[in-house]
């Protein structure tokens, strides 16, 4: 009975999207421009120049293209649109109904981003290969750098999942969160280097956001893509992510004890 409900809940967002077309049409509408606005952008700032920051034009359209594809592998639009959000939940006083269900809480919302992971992994997978066939984005330059690049962004994704968490379980001890909660999206975007490479910024920056688990979400796996970082470097950086991993995980595990004292019967 346990593994039904799970299986149920874990595909929540994808029946949801399937039931939906002008959802996914809107989603493939959204990343197509994405992807082209982005290749379009680099090869511009490309145009009059050979390598900058450690990278060639191919090596930075590759970045910037594969980060929009990464990015479609957490979109919580589906759950927003369902009122299944925390941030929401806390808003309503619903997040109650979340410690009432069979299910324990911290289970239920590692299944559901666990579904809308493998969703987003299609597009992004699809998005990927229509790209590469275009020429677009460089294939690997081996198959132990895809290998290694598979298993680092498998890890970055953990990380990911943690980091949303934290986010999240933030709104039990928050009244308003919400400009909070963009302002640490924001910052998570930026620090892992969803909107640009982070060897394109100043040397403090990049010394400060390695002590910091953001990079190890999507800048790692993607500059082992593109030969940034060396296979000779791999195994370090695999251990870093790894690290993280395990932190963020007793954190987690440690907030959602704390979290399950602060509810109420009659709501948030």
């Amino acid at each position: 009975m346990a593994v039904l409900h799970g299986w149920r809940a874990a595909r929540v967002t994808p029946l949801g999207e399937l039931h939906t077309p002008p959802r996914m049409t809107a989603v493939l509408v959204r990343l197509t421009v994405q992807v082209v606005l982005v290749w379009s952008l680099w090869r511009g700032l490309y145009a009059d120049t050979g390598t900058t920051a450690g990278l060639d034009r191919d090596q930075a359209v590759t970045y910037a293209v594969l980060a929009v594809l990464a990015s479609r592998l957490r979109d919580l639009d589906n759950q927003y649109a369902g009122r299944d959000t925390v941030l929401q939940h806390m808003h309503f006083g619903t997040i109650v109904y979340w410690y009432l269900r069979p299910m324990p809480p911290q289970r239920y919302y590692a299944l559901r981003a666990l579904g809308g992971q493998l969703y987003g992994l299609a597009w992004a997978l699809a998005g990927y290969a229509v790209c590469l066939a275009a020429g677009v984005v460089e294939p690997p330059k081996s198959v132990s750098v895809a290998g290694v690049f598979v298993l680092s962004m498998l890890l970055g994704q953990w990380v990911l999942y943690y980091i949303l968490l934290v986010l999240d379980q933030l709104c039990f001890w928050t009244v308003r969160n919400t400009a909070a909660m963009l302002i640490l999206l924001f910052a998570q975007n930026l620090l892992s280097g969803v909107y640009a490479p982070l060897w394109f910024f100043p040397d403090w920056f990049v010394t400060m956001s390695a002590l910091l688990p953001f990079q190890a979400t999507l800048s790692v796996p993607l500059s082992l893509y593109v030969g940034r970082i060396p296979l000779s470097d791999a195994v370090f950086e695999l251990s870093v992510q790894a690290f993280w991993v395990v932190v963020l995980a007793l954190f987690t595990r440690l907030l959602w004890r704390r979290a399950a004292r602060r509810v109420i019967s009659q709501g948030g």
